[in-house]
Protein backbone atom coordinates (compact mmCIF):
# COMPACT_ATOMS: atom_id res chain seq x y z
CA UNK A 1 0.00 0.00 0.00
CA UNK A 2 1.68 3.63 -1.12
CA UNK A 3 1.19 6.21 1.99
CA UNK A 4 2.56 9.47 0.38
CA UNK A 5 3.33 11.94 2.51
CA UNK A 6 4.25 15.69 2.11
CA UNK A 7 7.54 17.56 3.67
CA UNK A 8 7.55 21.13 4.20
CA UNK A 9 10.56 23.29 5.47
CA UNK A 10 10.46 27.24 4.86
CA UNK A 11 10.56 28.05 1.40
CA UNK A 12 7.05 28.57 1.21
CA UNK A 13 4.50 30.76 3.68
CA UNK A 14 2.72 28.74 6.69
CA UNK A 15 -0.18 30.05 4.96
CA UNK A 16 0.86 28.33 2.20
CA UNK A 17 1.86 25.47 3.98
CA UNK A 18 -1.73 25.43 5.56
CA UNK A 19 -3.01 25.41 1.81
CA UNK A 20 -0.67 22.58 0.94
CA UNK A 21 -1.83 20.58 4.04
CA UNK A 22 -5.66 20.40 3.17
CA UNK A 23 -4.46 19.90 -0.59
CA UNK A 24 -2.55 17.02 0.13
CA UNK A 25 -5.25 15.58 2.32
CA UNK A 26 -8.03 16.12 -0.01
CA UNK A 27 -5.91 13.88 -2.38
CA UNK A 28 -5.65 10.94 0.32
CA UNK A 29 -2.28 11.87 1.31
CA UNK A 30 -1.29 10.12 4.77
CA UNK A 31 1.17 12.82 6.36
CA UNK A 32 2.69 16.49 6.34
CA UNK A 33 5.95 16.20 8.24
CA UNK A 34 7.03 19.52 8.89
CA UNK A 35 11.15 20.52 9.39
CA UNK A 36 12.52 22.54 12.70
CA UNK A 37 14.17 24.35 9.68
CA UNK A 38 17.92 25.59 10.23
CA UNK A 39 17.24 28.80 12.65
CA UNK A 40 14.62 30.14 10.33
CA UNK A 41 11.12 28.02 11.16
CA UNK A 42 10.61 26.09 14.19
CA UNK A 43 8.58 22.96 14.05
CA UNK A 44 5.60 23.02 16.22
CA UNK A 45 4.00 26.46 15.37
CA UNK A 46 2.97 25.15 11.46
CA UNK A 47 2.22 21.65 12.68
CA UNK A 48 0.04 23.14 14.93
CA UNK A 49 -1.57 25.59 12.18
CA UNK A 50 -2.04 22.47 9.82
CA UNK A 51 -3.22 20.53 12.57
CA UNK A 52 -6.09 23.25 13.29
CA UNK A 53 -7.04 22.96 9.54
CA UNK A 54 -7.29 19.59 8.79
CA UNK A 55 -9.05 16.70 9.68
CA UNK A 56 -7.74 13.13 8.96
CA UNK A 57 -3.99 13.94 7.94
CA UNK A 58 -0.99 12.81 10.19
CA UNK A 59 1.26 15.69 11.40
CA UNK A 60 4.75 14.63 12.03
CA UNK A 61 7.80 16.80 12.80
CA UNK A 62 10.67 16.05 10.20
CA UNK A 63 12.62 16.24 12.92
CA UNK A 64 13.16 18.03 16.08
CA UNK A 65 16.84 18.24 18.01
CA UNK A 66 16.94 16.85 21.61
CA UNK A 67 19.58 19.19 22.92
CA UNK A 68 17.63 22.11 22.48
CA UNK A 69 14.68 21.60 24.38
CA UNK A 70 14.38 19.78 27.72
CA UNK A 71 12.48 16.38 27.43
CA UNK A 72 10.02 17.89 29.77
CA UNK A 73 9.13 20.31 27.68
CA UNK A 74 9.01 18.11 24.57
CA UNK A 75 6.84 15.86 25.64
CA UNK A 76 4.21 18.72 27.05
CA UNK A 77 4.76 20.07 22.97
CA UNK A 78 3.96 16.84 21.88
CA UNK A 79 1.09 16.61 24.13
CA UNK A 80 -0.69 19.91 23.04
CA UNK A 81 -0.15 18.81 19.81
CA UNK A 82 -1.91 15.77 20.03
CA UNK A 83 -4.71 17.90 22.54
CA UNK A 84 -5.69 19.92 18.88
CA UNK A 85 -5.53 16.89 16.78
CA UNK A 86 -5.93 13.57 18.89
CA UNK A 87 -4.38 10.57 17.28
CA UNK A 88 -2.81 12.40 14.15
CA UNK A 89 0.50 13.14 16.06
CA UNK A 90 4.01 12.26 15.30
CA UNK A 91 7.13 13.03 17.00
CA UNK A 92 10.35 12.89 15.28
CA UNK A 93 13.08 13.41 16.98
CA UNK A 94 16.72 13.97 15.61
CA UNK A 95 20.18 14.30 16.67
CA UNK A 96 20.72 17.90 15.21
CA UNK A 97 24.00 18.87 12.60
CA UNK A 98 27.24 20.56 12.80
CA UNK A 99 28.10 22.94 12.08
CA UNK A 100 24.74 24.82 12.90
CA UNK A 101 24.81 23.07 16.73
CA UNK A 102 28.22 24.45 17.23
CA UNK A 103 27.74 27.62 15.99
CA UNK A 104 24.67 28.29 18.76
CA UNK A 105 26.82 26.44 21.58
CA UNK A 106 25.56 22.70 21.58
CA UNK A 107 28.16 20.56 21.67
CA UNK A 108 26.64 16.76 20.32
CA UNK A 109 28.55 14.72 22.47
CA UNK A 110 27.58 11.39 22.66
CA UNK A 111 24.43 11.43 20.47
CA UNK A 112 23.31 8.27 20.44
CA UNK A 113 23.21 8.50 24.67
CA UNK A 114 21.50 11.62 24.47
CA UNK A 115 19.06 9.97 22.22
CA UNK A 116 18.30 6.91 23.87
CA UNK A 117 18.07 9.19 27.37
CA UNK A 118 15.90 11.77 25.60
CA UNK A 119 13.21 9.38 23.61
CA UNK A 120 12.79 7.19 27.19
CA UNK A 121 12.15 10.10 28.95
CA UNK A 122 9.28 11.49 26.79
CA UNK A 123 8.33 8.11 25.73
CA UNK A 124 7.27 7.80 29.72
CA UNK A 125 5.65 11.22 29.89
CA UNK A 126 3.52 10.58 26.86
CA UNK A 127 2.67 7.34 28.56
CA UNK A 128 1.44 9.69 31.45
CA UNK A 129 3.84 8.08 33.70
CA UNK A 130 5.89 10.17 36.85
CA UNK A 131 9.42 10.05 36.02
CA UNK A 132 12.65 10.12 37.86
CA UNK A 133 15.67 10.02 35.67
CA UNK A 134 19.30 10.48 36.49
CA UNK A 135 21.12 10.28 33.89
CA UNK A 136 24.19 12.00 31.80
CA UNK A 137 21.84 14.39 29.22
CA UNK A 138 18.69 14.25 31.30
CA UNK A 139 17.61 14.77 34.76
CA UNK A 140 14.18 14.78 36.06
CA UNK A 141 12.87 14.21 39.48
CA UNK A 142 9.36 12.97 39.79
CA UNK A 143 8.10 14.79 36.90
CA UNK A 144 4.84 14.36 35.24
CA UNK A 145 2.65 15.78 32.59
CA UNK A 146 0.58 17.69 35.42
CA UNK A 147 -2.85 17.58 33.57
CA UNK A 148 -5.34 19.55 35.69
CA UNK A 149 -8.58 21.01 33.61
CA UNK A 150 -8.56 17.30 30.79
CA UNK A 151 -8.47 13.81 31.55
CA UNK A 152 -5.28 11.92 32.44
CA UNK A 153 -4.58 9.43 30.06
CA UNK A 154 -1.72 8.63 27.83
CA UNK A 155 -1.39 10.28 24.64
CA UNK A 156 -0.99 7.89 21.31
CA UNK A 157 1.84 9.85 19.84
CA UNK A 158 4.37 7.72 18.27
CA UNK A 159 7.95 8.36 18.69
CA UNK A 160 10.10 8.42 15.01
CA UNK A 161 13.69 8.99 14.97
CA UNK A 162 15.58 10.73 11.85
CA UNK A 163 18.19 8.51 11.56
CA UNK A 164 21.16 8.77 8.93
CA UNK A 165 23.95 6.66 10.52
CA UNK A 166 24.40 3.20 11.01
CA UNK A 167 24.59 3.51 14.97
CA UNK A 168 21.44 5.59 15.20
CA UNK A 169 20.00 3.56 13.39
CA UNK A 170 20.31 0.41 14.92
CA UNK A 171 19.39 2.49 18.36
CA UNK A 172 16.31 3.40 16.15
CA UNK A 173 15.42 -0.42 15.52
CA UNK A 174 15.92 -0.88 19.59
CA UNK A 175 13.64 1.75 20.61
CA UNK A 176 11.92 3.91 18.49
CA UNK A 177 8.22 3.07 17.10
CA UNK A 178 9.66 4.28 13.37
CA UNK A 179 12.32 6.04 11.52
CA UNK A 180 12.80 9.05 9.59
CA UNK A 181 15.12 7.81 6.35
CA UNK A 182 16.92 11.04 5.54
CA UNK A 183 16.38 12.50 1.95
CA UNK A 184 19.10 12.29 -0.61
CA UNK A 185 20.54 9.46 -0.23
CA UNK A 186 20.94 6.16 -2.74
CA UNK A 187 18.34 3.32 -2.68
CA UNK A 188 21.50 1.47 -2.00
CA UNK A 189 21.78 3.31 1.23
CA UNK A 190 18.50 1.79 2.71
CA UNK A 191 19.57 -1.64 2.04
CA UNK A 192 22.49 -1.00 4.85
CA UNK A 193 19.70 1.40 6.78
CA UNK A 194 17.44 -1.63 6.88
CA UNK A 195 19.93 -4.49 7.93
CA UNK A 196 21.04 -2.08 11.40
CA UNK A 197 17.09 -1.72 11.78
CA UNK A 198 16.97 -5.18 11.76
CA UNK A 199 19.77 -5.42 14.43
CA UNK A 200 18.63 -3.21 16.85
CA UNK A 201 14.93 -4.29 16.45
CA UNK A 202 15.96 -8.04 17.26
CA UNK A 203 17.59 -6.35 20.77
CA UNK A 204 14.04 -5.13 21.77
CA UNK A 205 12.07 -8.68 20.36
CA UNK A 206 10.65 -7.12 17.54
CA UNK A 207 11.63 -6.97 13.39
CA UNK A 208 11.97 -4.16 11.36
CA UNK A 209 8.79 -4.98 10.02
CA UNK A 210 7.76 -4.00 13.07
CA UNK A 211 8.82 -0.30 12.61
CA UNK A 212 7.16 2.37 10.82
CA UNK A 213 9.92 3.86 8.01
CA UNK A 214 8.34 7.12 6.20
CA UNK A 215 11.32 8.40 3.76
CA UNK A 216 11.85 12.08 3.09
CA UNK A 217 12.48 12.14 -0.81
CA UNK A 218 13.68 15.17 -2.68
CA UNK A 219 10.73 15.46 -5.68
CA UNK A 220 11.81 17.42 -8.57
CA UNK A 221 8.44 16.66 -11.39
CA UNK A 222 8.27 18.66 -14.45
CA UNK A 223 7.30 17.94 -18.51
CA UNK A 224 10.72 19.09 -19.06
CA UNK A 225 12.82 16.55 -17.46
CA UNK A 226 15.85 18.88 -18.11
CA UNK A 227 14.15 21.33 -16.36
CA UNK A 228 13.29 19.35 -13.28
CA UNK A 229 16.71 18.26 -12.59
CA UNK A 230 18.14 21.48 -12.56
CA UNK A 231 15.54 22.51 -10.06
CA UNK A 232 16.87 19.65 -7.99
CA UNK A 233 20.85 20.58 -8.96
CA UNK A 234 21.12 23.74 -6.74
CA UNK A 235 19.81 21.42 -3.19
CA UNK A 236 22.01 18.47 -4.11
CA UNK A 237 25.17 20.87 -4.74
CA UNK A 238 24.35 22.37 -0.87
CA UNK A 239 23.87 19.08 0.47
CA UNK A 240 27.02 17.63 -1.14
CA UNK A 241 28.82 20.49 0.20
CA UNK A 242 27.07 20.44 3.76
CA UNK A 243 26.64 16.45 4.43
CA UNK A 244 29.84 15.01 2.81
CA UNK A 245 29.79 11.74 4.91
CA UNK A 246 26.47 10.81 4.34
CA UNK A 247 26.65 11.63 0.32
CA UNK A 248 29.83 9.29 0.52
CA UNK A 249 28.53 6.68 1.76
CA UNK A 250 25.45 6.74 -0.85
CA UNK A 251 27.75 6.36 -3.77
CA UNK A 252 29.16 9.90 -4.39
CA UNK A 253 32.77 9.86 -5.76
CA UNK A 254 35.02 11.29 -3.39
CA UNK A 255 36.66 13.73 -5.63
CA UNK A 256 33.14 15.35 -6.92
CA UNK A 257 32.86 15.82 -2.71
CA UNK A 258 35.85 17.41 -2.40
CA UNK A 259 35.49 19.99 -5.38
CA UNK A 260 32.26 20.64 -4.12
CA UNK A 261 33.36 21.60 -0.41
CA UNK A 262 36.13 23.83 -2.16
CA UNK A 263 33.72 26.25 -3.22
CA UNK A 264 31.08 26.00 -0.75
CA UNK A 265 30.86 27.41 2.90
CA UNK A 266 28.59 27.49 5.58
CA UNK A 267 26.40 29.30 6.09
CA UNK A 268 26.68 29.39 1.83
CA UNK A 269 25.64 31.77 -0.39
CA UNK A 270 23.51 31.83 -3.35
CA UNK A 271 26.27 32.64 -5.57
CA UNK A 272 28.74 29.39 -3.84
CA UNK A 273 25.37 27.29 -3.91
CA UNK A 274 25.35 28.01 -7.93
CA UNK A 275 28.67 27.62 -8.50
CA UNK A 276 28.97 24.07 -6.80
CA UNK A 277 25.83 23.22 -8.45
CA UNK A 278 27.51 23.34 -12.14
CA UNK A 279 30.04 20.71 -11.22
CA UNK A 280 26.87 17.99 -9.99
CA UNK A 281 26.46 15.88 -13.37
CA UNK A 282 23.16 14.75 -14.05
CA UNK A 283 23.60 11.19 -12.69
CA UNK A 284 23.94 12.42 -9.22
CA UNK A 285 21.12 14.07 -9.39
CA UNK A 286 19.04 10.89 -10.29
CA UNK A 287 20.71 8.94 -7.93
CA UNK A 288 19.80 10.78 -4.96
CA UNK A 289 16.59 12.37 -6.17
CA UNK A 290 13.05 11.72 -7.75
CA UNK A 291 13.28 13.94 -10.32
CA UNK A 292 11.98 14.15 -14.00
CA UNK A 293 8.59 13.73 -15.42
CA UNK A 294 5.44 12.31 -13.43
CA UNK A 295 6.34 9.11 -14.36
CA UNK A 296 10.08 9.35 -14.06
CA UNK A 297 9.64 10.71 -10.37
CA UNK A 298 7.59 8.12 -9.67
CA UNK A 299 9.71 5.32 -10.86
CA UNK A 300 12.60 6.90 -9.00
CA UNK A 301 10.49 6.86 -5.23
CA UNK A 302 9.29 3.53 -6.02
CA UNK A 303 13.30 2.26 -6.26
CA UNK A 304 13.19 3.91 -2.08
CA UNK A 305 9.83 1.51 -1.25
CA UNK A 306 11.45 -1.10 -2.98
CA UNK A 307 14.27 -0.92 -0.34
CA UNK A 308 12.61 -0.61 2.88
CA UNK A 309 10.48 2.83 2.77
CA UNK A 310 7.21 1.91 3.95
CA UNK A 311 5.89 6.36 3.23
CA UNK A 312 7.64 8.53 0.49
CA UNK A 313 7.57 12.09 2.26
CA UNK A 314 8.08 14.32 -0.65
CA UNK A 315 10.05 17.16 -0.49
CA UNK A 316 8.71 19.30 -3.24
CA UNK A 317 11.06 21.47 -5.60
CA UNK A 318 8.82 23.34 -7.79
CA UNK A 319 5.21 23.06 -7.92
CA UNK A 320 3.76 21.61 -5.19
CA UNK A 321 0.72 21.07 -6.21
CA UNK A 322 1.77 19.48 -9.13
CA UNK A 323 3.67 16.94 -7.18
CA UNK A 324 1.02 15.96 -4.99
CA UNK A 325 -1.26 14.99 -7.96
CA UNK A 326 1.57 13.24 -9.04
CA UNK A 327 1.55 11.06 -6.61
CA UNK A 328 -1.92 11.47 -5.52
CA UNK A 329 -4.05 7.34 -6.34
CA UNK A 330 -0.76 6.35 -7.10
CA UNK A 331 -0.66 2.47 -6.35
CA UNK A 332 3.37 2.30 -5.96
CA UNK A 333 3.68 -0.06 -8.31
CA UNK A 334 4.21 1.38 -12.13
Amino acid sequence: MNRPALYLQDAHAISEGIEFAKYAENRGFDAIWQADSRLVREASIPMAAFAATTDQIKIGSGVVDVWTRNPARLASMFATLDDLAPGRILCGLGAWWDPLAAKVGVSRDRPLKAMREVTTAVRALLANETVTFHGDFVQLDGVELDYVYQERKPKDVPIYIGATGMKMMELTGEIADGVVLNYLVSPDYNTRAMEALERGATKSGRSVDDLDRPQLVVCSVHEDRGTALNMARNMVAQYLGQQPHIMEASGVPRSLLESVGEVLTWPATHEQVEAAAKLVPDDIVQMLTASGTAEEAREAVQSYMSNGCTSPVLYPLGDVYATIDAFAGWSGSD
